[in-house]
């Protein structure tokens, strides 16, 4: 199976890439997680991307706040699905970094999913990988059953209380 990268822009954003990774382990997806910057080690987050794909990832997510360049700039550097998280911060509550994420240009598209979107993120990352894991497919198909079926339960509950 592919594995996922997981970059986020400062280790501040860890709470964040902590959903991502438990999601991911949750579905027994093998990923990676570092720290890079796109303004403080962008040569290192530009080595990460464009090596990606011959170091065995099949998706790249990319968590970062304020001016979040960081999914844009690893998108520019490979042709893997680049899923951004915009993280929230005390500027613009996060608005800021969905902004800088969604807005890509034309010919370099970055997934964004919601402020602090972490295992969205991860999910998105999984239906990715699962285009071509059965395995993984029937896995998420499971998920999203027993997903169903605890909204059933609190449907009941509320139903017997009222």
């Amino acid at each position: 199976m592919k594995k996922v990268g997981i970059i986020m822009g400062s280790d501040s954003d860890l709470p964040i890439i902590q959903k991502a990774v438990k999601m991911l382990d949750s579905l027994g997806v093998p990923y990676e997680v570092h720290v890079y910057s796109a303004h403080r080690t962008p040569e290192q987050a530009r080595d990460f991307a464009l090596n990606a794909r011959k170091n065995g990832f099949g998706a790249l997510i990319a968590a970062a706040g304020m001016a979040a360049h960081l999914a844009g700039a690893i998108a520019a550097n490979t042709t893997l699905p680049v899923i951004g998280i915009p993280c929230r911060s005390s500027n613009l509550d996060g608005l800021d970094a969905l902004l800088a994420t969604v807005q890509m240009p034309t010919g370099i598209p970055v997934a964004t999913v919601a402020i602090d979107g972490g295992g969205n993120a991860a999910l998105l990352a999984a239906q990715i990988l699962a285009v071509e894991d059965a395995e993984l497919a029937a896995k998420l198909d499971a998920k999203r059953k027993s997903d169903a079926e605890a909204v059933l339960a609190k449907d009941a509950g509320i139903a017997e209380r009222l």
